[in-house]
């Protein structure tokens, strides 16, 4: 029987460091499930683990893809099950860490099965939004699925700023004549291991306090040069991300430095709401105080290896 560990929990949380204390304690490797992380152009502000944090477990889907690259949940899905598949060969547990909700469940319970879409929809979604702008693909989604338009602007309400995942939902809708929700949560591809799901929390005022923290240790280690050379390529979709959008902002002049810095904290706490909402939801989840000794975690993994044997 293979076991993945998985850990969730907010940003800030301290998923990182118990992470690599697991894969210590199960000399076994770390599969990164940070939807930012894997882009190599973008280190201080996705608060990528540091050189002797990576040094000292293996890490896998860290700064491996280009901002320039277009990189799926579908296409994240494909290349970690097949790791995994290599990673079980060596060792039956290994472990998944991520602040990326809708990354981890593709990797636990598989990717939603959809349609082929009719290309002439296709093109049409399309020219609309070229035409008509984000708020068209807003009004549609709602219209069409407001099952989905509410869960998304609840639970993630970047995405709707997404257009390429906007479209996509739309061409669902359109071609099948169905609500994209329609599709969710079917009959999911069939997985070689149990998860073990550990959630990590903390009060709100310790979760805001470690996120006003991290964002001023980021900005210390030159968050704002990270962003001026990105600059260049803020339409990309991997720069509509907290800590960079407010940095573009100040770069124009619409703000000023300090107002960016605490923009970034304030998004970034408001993310991290979103990110508690939609892990709460994770079946078989336990839950565990972010100060809890790792001794006490461990023993709970301990004694659930090999309860479905």
């Amino acid at each position: 029987m293979n076991y993945l560990i998985t850990i969730i929990g907010p940003t800030a949380i301290g998923k990182t460091s118990l992470s690599i204390a697991l894969a210590q304690h199960f000399g076994c490797d770390i599969i990164s499930c940070d939807s930012r992380q894997f882009f190599k152009e973008m280190r201080i502000g996705t608060a990528v683990p540091s050189d002797e944090e990576l040094a000292s477990a293996t890490h896998h889907f860290i700064q491996n893809k280009s901002i320039f690259e277009n990189y799926t949940v579908g296409d994240f899905e494909k290349e970690a099950i097949a790791k995994l598949d290599e990673l079980f060969l060596k060792s039956n547990v290994q472990i998944m860490v991520g602040g990326s909700g809708l990354y981890v469940e593709a990797l636990l319970k598989g990717f939603d099965s959809f349609p082929e879409i009719d290309s002439n929809i296709r093109e049409e979604v399309r020219l609309n939004y070229e035409t008509k702008g984000i708020d068209y693909l807003q009004h549609q989604l709602e219209e069409l699925d407001l099952e989905y338009f509410n869960f998304i602007t609840e639970t993630n309400p970047q995405t709707l700023q997404n257009p390429q995942r906007m479209m996509r939902f739309l061409e669902v809708c359109l071609s099948t004549n169905k609500p994209y929700s329609s599709f969710l949560n079917k009959e999911k591809n069939k997985r070689n291991f149990t998860p073990i799901i550990i959630g990590l929390e903390a009060e709100r005022a310790i979760m805001y306090d470690r996120i006003n923290q991290r964002v001023d240790v980021m900005m210390n280690e030159g968050l704002l040069a990270e962003a001026e050379k990105l600059y260049p390529n803020k339409d990309l979709n991997a720069l509509q991300t907290v800590g960079y959008r407010e940095l573009f902002d100040y770069s124009e002049g619409k703000i000023s430095l300090d107002v960016a810095v605490e923009e970034i904290k304030k998004n970034t706490r408001r993310f991290s709401k979103r990110q508690i909402t939609w892990f709460k939801r994770t079946e078989n989840a336990i839950w565990f105080d972010y100060l809890t000794d790792r001794k006490k975690i461990i023993n709970f993994i301990e004694n659930n290896l090999g309860k479905t044997d």
